[in-house]
């Protein structure tokens, strides 16, 4: 089982993810054709404005009324994406596999990093059975989502620490990582590749078309 998760269900799970990303970005922009309103509307200098107003943490009121929220929700994304990447054994791996390298995280830095992501998760959960405004808009996929971007790193840290069976455990990480990695072009995990599109249709409407700010 260890040598299918860590060889042909890797390159499944790459070429779902980088298909379904093509095809997402695709669908995207021939759905955007269809509507006369879009690219007329598109004005790269409030569609950049808006992005990089919206990527800095506490620059709008929403941000700075709910600070817990924003701290965490960035704490959360930030580790989530740079985890795998300078996460000592994948850089080993990708090495091994296809001679490629760069720096990475000591131990003690990914495990605290793994730490915030875990907590932060835990967070999100709490919050959607606590806030009724969130609870009100919550669904069950909701949960299943929020349990697919943590799994990988509950598995992957409960992996390292060696707690249970070693190789279970590696190969459960494996399993969750990759499933992760398929989801992402076809649920709501797709916003890491929409955020930048539909934050420039918005800062480009208010800005060009309304005149105002879109915070």
């Amino acid at each position: 089982m260890y040598d299918f998760a860590s060889g042909p269900l890797v390159w499944v799970a790459f070429i779902v993810f980088v298909g379904g990303m093509v095809y997402q970005v695709v669908r995207m922009l021939r759905s955007a054709t269809k509507d006369k309103v879009v690219y007329p509307y598109m004005s790269f200098k409030y569609g950049l404005r808006s992005l990089i107003h919206w990527v800095i943490p506490f620059a709008s009121k929403n941000m700075r009324i709910r600070y817990e929220t924003t701290i965490i929700t960035f704490a959360f994304h930030v580790c989530l994406v740079l985890i795998p990447i300078f996460l000592t054994a994948h850089v080993v791996m990708f090495s091994f596999s296809w001679g490629l390298k760069w720096g990475t995280f000591s131990e003690r830095a990914a495990d605290w990093l793994t730490i915030v992501v875990i907590l932060a998760a835990l967070f999100f959960l709490v919050r959607r059975w606590m806030l009724p405004e969130v609870r009100f808009v919550t669904f069950a996929s909701d949960y299943l989502l929020l349990a697919i971007a943590a799994a990988p790193f509950i598995t992957g840290f409960m992996a390292h620490r060696q707690w249970f069976e070693y190789e279970t455990m590696v190969v459960i990480h494996m399993i969750s990582g990759a499933f992760m990695l398929m989801a992402i072009p076809f649920t709501r995990l797709s916003h890491m590749l929409f955020f930048p599109f539909t934050r420039a249709y918005m800062g480009s409407e208010f800005g060009a078309v309304r005149h105002s700010r879109d915070w």
